[in-house]
């Protein structure tokens, strides 16, 4: 297989992306982790920080960052998949503020961290901007910041722009007005979780890779060429958790895909904005995203594809033709400057994990020692470091600020069996599709996206 070809991302890493030696036999550790993506390797960091002396193996089935990690959007954002009033109806508002609060401090940690280690990932904390592009969206984007405030986030989190401003960070066509929150740094993905992983091997932990767990349970991590038997196992698999006995329904796979441009001139930059490198999104149902690249390109990423019978996970749905050519025809409809002329050299996907209520989670059995985190819904960049702090302190026995937070110990239900499964989440995405064509023929807000919006963790 050639992992540069999985996504742009990839394909520009400064290394060969050749495997590390796959595990050789049976071994002992103090803690194994499933999964050499941001989770386990995060997980893998916090530990080798805090205790040099503890033996950690991490586990990969292809390389490090050969999933989610390797394939994202490239926001490293404080976006957490429950809302605040979800949260603050589950576990009340002062443990909803917590859980915010500590996803914006998240941000900072992994810009200190970068910077610290002197991974060379294209960081630039420059924000996101969210546009509205009609009178519906605008007055979803006032509701946002009136709830932001009314939960107690300071004014500077959220910002509303009127059409100016935002046309000012990102000039996409028919802006209207939106919102702007300092929470987000763009990132090369590739290049942070390559990076780590060199760290976390400078700091005395063993990958290898080429080695797919096949079980996982008390003490043990089992693969065909042997098992790694310790005390703490740690599931950090994500989207491909169902591929492991008796996880088959604990997330639904659900594919997001990318596109990026060739390099935009600086004349064609002008025209879009983007000068801080903010990430962008804008207040459809069915989400995009999009990012100005370290070297000059628009990469621009959405969902759409559709949710596969038995959560099954192939390279093929990588490619869908289909979902490629909305991207890019979304992409023209924003940036008429990017019109069918402006090649699109990248196209590439692949599944983020969704829990069954919509609620990402981090946890310890402690009687067992197995671990988890995971169902980050595509806001794993920045959530799976505040995973990998998590998941140190659990491990290591510590009481903190952080192991009180609400997801710490959240147990969503499971997926229905299928055909249910299958039925209920691509009748979502198409409840979503039609939400936005009928607010845009309309002009009124979707009560059907509404109804929605509590299965979605709203």
């Amino acid at each position: 297989m050639r992992y540069q070809e999985l996504s742009y991302w990839l394909s520009t890493v400064d290394e060969s992306l050749t495997p590390r030696p796959p595990l050789p036999g049976d071994t002992d550790a103090d803690v194994v982790i499933v999964g050499a993506g941001y989770t386990g390797l995060w997980t893998a960091y916090y530990l080798a920080v805090a205790d040099p002396t503890l033996r950690i193996t991490v586990l990969e089935a292809e390389v490090a960052g050969y999933g989610a990690s390797g394939r994202n959007g490239g926001w490293c954002s404080a976006l957490f998949p429950t809302s605040l009033p979800a949260l603050a109806r589950r576990y009340g508002r002062h443990r909803a503020l917590a859980m915010q609060r500590a996803m914006h401090d998240t941000v900072r940690e992994v810009g200190r961290v970068v910077s610290a280690e002197e991974i060379d990932c294209d960081w630039q904390h420059g924000g996101t901007v969210l546009l509205a592009r009609t009178e519906v969206q605008l007055g979803r984007a006032r509701a946002a910041v009136a709830e932001a405030h009314e939960y107690g986030l300071d004014p500077g989190d959220l910002v509303l722009l009127d059409a100016a401003g935002a046309a000012a960070r990102c000039a996409a066509e028919g802006v209207r007005g939106g919102t702007y929150t300092p929470h987000c740094a763009a990132v090369h993905p590739a290049k942070l979780v390559r990076g780590l992983a060199r760290v976390v091997e400078r700091r005395g932990v063993t990958i290898h890779e080429r080695s797919p767990v096949t079980a996982i349970r008390a003490g043990a991590a089992v693969t065909p060429a042997g098992t790694v038997r310790a005390p703490v196992v740690v599931r950090a698999t994500e989207g491909y958790t169902p591929a492991l006995p008796g996880q088959r329904r604990t997330v639904a796979p659900v594919y997001s895909l990318m596109v990026a441009t060739e390099p935009l001139s600086e004349q064609t930059w002008a025209r879009i904005g983007l000068a801080d490198r903010e990430t962008f999104s804008d207040y459809r149902h069915v989400i995009v995203y999009g990012q100005r690249t370290a070297d000059g390109r628009l990469a621009f990423g959405g969902r759409g594809a559709p949710y596969h019978f038995g959560s099954r996970i192939s390279p093929g749905y990588d490619r869908e033709p289909r979902v490629f050519a909305a991207l890019r025809r979304v992409l023209g409809e924003l940036f008429p400057v990017l019109g069918p002329e402006v090649p699109v050299t990248h196209t590439w996907g692949g599944p983020l994990g969704v829990a069954r209520d919509w609620s990402a989670s981090v946890g310890l059995h402690r009687s067992s020692g197995l671990g988890w985190a995971g169902g980050y819904v595509g806001d794993g960049v920045g959530t799976s470091n505040l995973a990998g702090r998590t998941l140190a302190d659990l491990i290591r026995g510590e009481d903190t600020e952080l192991t009180a937070l609400p997801w710490v110990q959240h147990r969503s239900p499971r997926w229905e069996p299928e055909p249910l499964r299958w039925l209920a989440v691509n009748a979502g995405l198409r409840v979503m599709f039609s939400a936005d064509e009928a607010e845009r023929r309309t002009g009124r807000p979707s009560r059907r996206a509404a109804a929605f919006a509590r299965l979605l963790g709203h």
